[in-house]
Parts: structure tokens; sequence; C-alpha cells
């Protein structure tokens, strides 16, 4: 695997600190490299030798125009594929895929494609999230063995990494807007394309944007979560909460669920790790939700390096509200004519089950873009070490709010057949709203009840 310069320096001594149960934050002088060969949240900040991943520019909040719903338009209009990487020429290719993107292409031989475009480097956020990136840099700890932070501000507790667990770390504590309210939908499609929809109404609040946060008294909240399915009528009614934990060791993630048809309110241990994802019809975990969430406590990570990959990017066409959901689901797979790649930088990170341990997934191996520690691809090994699943993230900035997220999930199961898409808003009467301002008497599990009411 081909590593960067900047990341061998880093590896080295990471190496050392894999074994460790409380690894150190960085020195003053490593963190000041952020903003400078670094980005503030900790890419490199140059392009590669050749050009094709060009310089870190970010995109300026008036990158383009934001119609009355919320969505943006695409700030690179025009531009075309430069290549299609197709079943018949996608051994070209191989060095610079995930194994599950180029399995997808023997799955799917007459329709799955990636057509590849100009790259952008435009990720970013607000300054004061710049700011308390770069205090975590020098003094974010990780504690229980790797499963919790101390001392974290924000988001990204270490955008220098040692370990494969500080980078997973990164993705699960991205900032993502402090505070969001979505309607989006959720499609499993038969391996014909049929499908049905199931539409959810989500709020989701970091701690430190609730109103009643003291930030003297942090406590172990990361954020709270709450999802209510809106339809079909068979669900409607339905709500989930969770209280989620920085150190989940220390303190398990609390999660409770509304059982509309019940009327009542109970404790939901299933959601987490490999419980079920809420009306995925078995194709998906709890711990898929956002390509990947929870406790990393169940696996050992292991950082393999850096390398240049084509990964789902700047999904604006994918996101238009022009489009009709029968539009994107297809059989198999999405359309991928509304797909668009770019050559990016990823970490590797190796995720290997420990011994004693449950989880269906045997072993992960996660593709995280280095401008957004967003997970891009997620390979997914079943107990017989066989690739099973593959997770696959169109990525969007979020411009006018400095946010990068996802406009949409997918999980491809190779077996079956069958997929599932997540976050698709197109027909939705808005995109997200971010800045939703709550208290934590809005996320109990007594309010839960008002909100599950048909």
């Amino acid at each position: 695997m081909k590593i960067t310069k900047s990341l061998f320096h880093a590896g080295v001594l990471g190496l050392s600190l894999l074994a460790t149960s409380v690894i150190a934050a960085v020195p003053q002088a490593e963190a000041d490299k952020l903003g400078k060969s670094l980005t503030p949240m900790g890419a490199e900040m140059a392009g590669n030798a050749d050009g094709s991943i060009p310089t870190w520019k970010p995109l300026p909040k008036n990158a383009g125009a934001v119609d009355s719903k919320g969505f943006l338009s695409d700030p690179y209009p025009g531009e075309k594929p430069l290549f299609t990487i197709t079943a018949q020429n996608v051994d070209q290719y191989k060095e610079k895929l995930a194994p599950g993107q180029y399995a997808m292409f023997k799955r799917y031989p007459e329709t799955f494609k990636m057509p590849v475009y100009p790259s952008h480097r435009g990720a970013t956020v607000p300054d004061e999230v710049f700011a308390s990136i770069k205090k975590n840099a020098t003094n974010t700890k990780l504690v229980s063995g790797g499963n919790g932070l101390e001392n974290f501000e924000t988001a990204i507790p270490f955008p220098i990494p040692k370990s494969g667990v500080e980078v997973i770390w990164n993705h699960i504590t991205r900032y993502r807007g402090g505070s969001v309210t979505r309607l989006v939908t959720q499609a499993t499609p038969q391996p014909n394309g049929s499908f049905s929809l199931v539409y959810f109404q989500d709020q989701f609040v970091f701690r430190d944007k609730m109103k009643d946060y003291d930030p003297a008294n942090p406590g172990n909240i990361l954020f709270y979560f709450k999802q209510k399915v809106t339809a079909p009528a068979r669900l409607a009614g339905g709500v989930l909460l969770v209280h989620e934990t920085l150190d989940q060791v220390k303190e398990p993630r609390s999660a409770w669920v509304y059982n509309a048809g019940q009327r009542r309110v109970r404790r939901a241990p299933q959601v987490s790790y490999d419980g079920p994802g809420t009306a995925a019809d078995g194709l998906r975990t709890s711990d898929n939700l956002d390509m990947y969430n929870g406790a990393p406590d169940r696996y050992d990570w292991k950082l393999e390096g850096k390398k240049e990959m084509y990964i789902a990017s700047d999904a604006y066409k994918l996101d238009d509200p022009k489009l009709k959901y029968t539009d994107i689901i297809k059989a198999g797979h999405i359309n991928q004519d509304l797909a668009r790649y770019e050559l990016r930088r990823v970490w590797h990170v190796v995720a290997t089950l420990k011994e004693g341990q449950r989880h269906i997934y045997a072993k992960r191996d996660f593709y995280i873009d280095e401008d957004t520690w967003q997970a891009a691809v997620i390979d997914h090994y079943d107990g017989r070490g066989q690739l099973w699943r593959v997770a696959e993230a169109h990525a969007e900035n979020y411009y006018d709010k400095q946010v990068p997220w996802y406009a949409l999930e997918t999980l491809y199961d190779l077996q079956s057949g069958r997929y599932l898409a997540l976050g698709m808003k197109n027909e939705e009467k808005s995109a997200y709203d971010f800045g939703f301002t709550a208290t934590t008497s809005d996320f109990t599990p007594a309010a839960l009840r008002q909100d599950g009411v048909r």
C-alpha cells in the first residue's frame, strides 16, 4: 500500500503507541502544523504530485444558490466525467478501489459504474470549530482502553492521529452542524428493484448546542438523537431516543423506544452494536447508521496507512430536488449515472473482532476521507472471512452552513442482492435544518409519549 510521507512520520510513532490504554495528545509543535502544512482539520494541505488531487481550498458559503426548501445548487456546474470505470476497464483502476467497490463490478457487471470527475477539496467548518479541533490536538486523550475520551471539545479529538481507534473517534465525533432536524427516507429494494419507503423525522443535537449545556460540567454525553417514523402507517408513531456517551465502557449508551401500538416507552439495549436497524428489513445493524456509530470496544483497530482512492463526493446531482425516488433506486444498486466520484486521500483502518466478543461482522475495513473524517467506504466481512456487505457514502458539503455530511448512505448485500439506501430527501418539503435548539428535557423518556402519539 502506498503511504504518504506525512503519514510515515506519524505511523512510526503510532506503532509504539497502539498497545497502550491511554494515548497522549500530540505536542504543541506538532499541533502548530494545523492550518499550515496540514488543514485545520488535519488533512494534508497540499495536493498530490501529479495534481489529480488538488490543494485544499474551502468552499465559500455563497458557492452556489440555495432554493426556498434549503436545497443546494451544484457549485461545480457543467463539469463532465474525466472517465467512467466499468466492469470492462475496472482492473486498470483496481489499485485505487476498495475491495468492496471492486466486488460491485463483479456482482453487477452490466449496470454498476463509477463516473470519475475532477477532484475538489472544499470541505470546511466554522472557525470556532477549527479552534476547538486545535485545542483537542494537545488536550484530548483516550481512556478506558481507547473506548472513551477525556478533555474533548466540540469535534475531531485527534486531527493528527497515531492509531486506528483515534481515526475512528474522529469519524464518530466529527462536526455535523452541532444540531439538525431532517426529514429523510429509507429504501430496502428487492433484487428486482421494487421498493417501499420508510419516512423518518430526525432530531440530532450535540451536547454543547443544548440550551442548558454547562461547559464547566460537560458530563459524559456526546449527543442526543431522536428518530420518529412518520410512514408507512403500520410503523408510524414509533420513536427512538438515544443518549450517546463519550465513554461507553464507563456508561453504556442509553436508548428507549416508544411503541405507538402499545403506547409504552421501553428501554432498548438492542439499539447498539449488531442489533437490528430501525425498519431496515434486516439489511443493516444499529451501528451501520451514519456508516458507523457507537462504542469501539468490540474490535481491535489497526491503522494501515493512507492511500489515494476514488470515493463518492460532491453529491449535489444525487441530492437534486427535481429527482424522484424512483430515479435513484434501481435493481441491485442506486442509479450510478447520478453518482460522482473523485480521487481523494483516505485513511485505511482495519477493525477485527476481539476474541470472546460477538458481532455479525468479524472484520470491517474503513476508508475515511482525510478532509472530513467521514467514512467513505466500509467493507464488512462475515465470520467465514467472506466479503458480505459494502457501505458507500455519497458525501456533500452543505457549504451555506459549513457542514460536511452525507446526501445518501448505501449498504449493499453482495450475498442477497439487496441493499439499503438511507438519507434521501429529494421529494421532501425541506432539506436539512441546521441550528435546531432544545433542552435536555426534550430528550427524556417522558417526552417520547408525546412525540409518538398518532
